[in-house]
């Protein structure tokens, strides 16, 4: 059922004139916002320019203005702020609608909370970064988060589900395809599966050539040709620009003082030359000798669910977060670890707070602690306890204890592309590094085409290999 009023209010609250693919898609979403079937879910799948984000932007536009009830998530904080500046709208991550904190203890953790919503509309953006495989880790809910955001969407009164996402990006991690983004997989919950894809680049960004060679990547994956190298195409695009290692520093610099810190982003294949890279930007560039200074950006390592236990607008501090250093004090040196306080502020939130911070994660080439480091700590600081008698005593108090549930953060100057996925930066330096044929294949393209994307003005190639040059 096609309600044309609808379908033209959606249309005068988007800045162009659709497509025909777009006006397709508009049609399949009008239906699907009018349909009376309770257990329908709608897919909408888009490539990088095709406008998915334009067309669900005027969708919720008008929703909100004929006071039809939505609710817009994302899987990170930084994704649910870009979801917010293009939307209108607020979001938030799915995690914090979805789950409510346990009781502290021996059980503690975040359960699936009740849905008490009614006749609302959940659009979900980036959902090809939802996993649903379970880690042995049940902290949240049943450990599968599609499973948990179905289950609590549809449990709700006459309330369901709308998906965006882009299926030529990184799955998630340890996973080979989007779950969130199968079809065949959404239907296995018993749900009426709508799919619209967008794969027709919008007129107005062909001058782009971040989504002229984006495409072309995009394109590759589709047809299968992904064993030679990728050849991109640089000449006549602006917002392309090839640059050797010797002008690094120079270009770094000047996007700082044109578009800022938070507004820039270095994306590399590896931790170790994440952590190369920041050292470089912190020592040449920003001129930081102390470990950990006012101003730094630091990005969260692991979950962390203590230090927001009073806050009301974070449930946990989550891995990936970026947040902004606005005071340190008090260096100290506990069990073989450093540790220092710092106040942060949390940018994708609005938010400060007070927090123990472990030094030794800052500078090393791993993600996080080790395994090893990370039982050093629990055991070391365990022994604290010994008059406890009982291993429940024990473990309530470690879990009380601020050392052992000091943050542990990287610098985020320059960062691996999962970690970047989500989030969008004016300029990026795309660090490809060296690659053999052997290395091509899927991964590799997909990463590539998650990497391109997450630059909207200006993405910078550094010692961009001969290779992949097209003459």
């Amino acid at each position: 059922m096609i309600d044309t009023y609808l379908l033209q209010q959606i249309i005068k609250s988007l800045p162009y004139v659709p497509t025909e693919e777009q006006y397709g898609a508009l049609q399949a979403i009008t239906g699907f916002l009018l349909s009376r079937e309770n257990d329908s879910l709608l897919l909408l799948k888009g490539y990088a320019g095709t406008g998915k984000t334009s067309l669900l932007g005027a969708v919720v536009k008008t929703l909100t203005g004929l006071k039809q009830k939505t609710l817009l998530l994302a899987p990170t904080g930084r994704a649910a702020k870009v979801f917010s500046e293009y939307s209108g709208e607020k979001a938030y991550t799915i995690h914090r609608k979805i789950y409510r904190q346990k009781s502290f203890g021996m059980d503690s953790g975040f359960s699936l909370t009740d849905n008490l919503h009614k006749d609302t509309l959940f659009l979900v953006d980036e959902a090809s970064m939802i996993a649903n495989q379970s880690q042995g880790n049940h902290f949240f809910g049943t450990g599968c988060l599609l499973d948990d955001l179905i289950h609590f969407v549809y449990s709700g009164e006459n309330c369901r589900l709308l998906l965006l996402g882009d299926d030529a990006q990184l799955p998630p991690v340890q996973q080979i395809e989007s779950p969130a983004l199968n079809r065949d997989l959404l239907q296995g919950y018993g749900l009426h599966v709508i799919q619209v894809s967008l794969t027709q680049v919008v007129r107005q960004t062909e001058g782009s050539g971040i989504l002229f060679n984006a495409t072309r990547i995009r394109e590759a994956l589709r047809r299968n040709q992904i064993h030679l190298f990728p050849k991109l195409h640089l000449a006549g695009f602006p917002d392309l620009k090839p640059i050797p290692g010797g002008e690094l520093i120079e270009e770094i610099s000047s996007a700082y003082s044109r578009d800022g810190i938070d507004e820039t982003m270095v994306i590399c294949r590896s931790n170790k030359r994440a952590n190369s890279y920041n050292q470089g930007i912190r020592n040449r560039i920003l001129y930081r000798e102390e470990e950990l200074s006012s101003g730094d950006l630091l990005m969260v390592a692991k979950n962390n669910y203590f230090w927001t236990a009073d806050c009301k607008e974070m449930d946990f501090i989550a891995n990936g977060e970026i947040v902004r250093v606005q005071r340190v004090r008090r260096q100290t040196e506990f069990y073989g670890f450093r540790f220092c306080e710092a106040l942060v502020y949390f940018p994708d939130h609005e938010v400060e707070l007070e927090v123990k911070v472990i030094l030794d994660t800052l500078q090393s080439d791993s993600p996080a602690l080790s395994g090893e480091q990370a039982d050093t700590l629990f055991h070391s600081i365990l022994e604290d306890y010994a008059y406890e008698t009982t291993k429940a005593g024990k473990m309530k108090k470690l879990k009380a204890d601020p050392y052992y549930n000091a943050v542990q953060v990287k610098y985020a100057y320059a960062v691996t592309c999962h970690k970047a996925q989500g989030g969008q930066w004016k300029n990026v330096f795309l660090d490809i590094g060296y690659v053999t044929e052997e290395m091509l294949g899927e991964d590799f393209y997909r990463w590539l085409y998650t990497a391109f994307t997450r630059a909207t003005r200006r993405l910078y190639l550094v010692n961009l290999p001969d290779e992949f040059l097209d003459t």
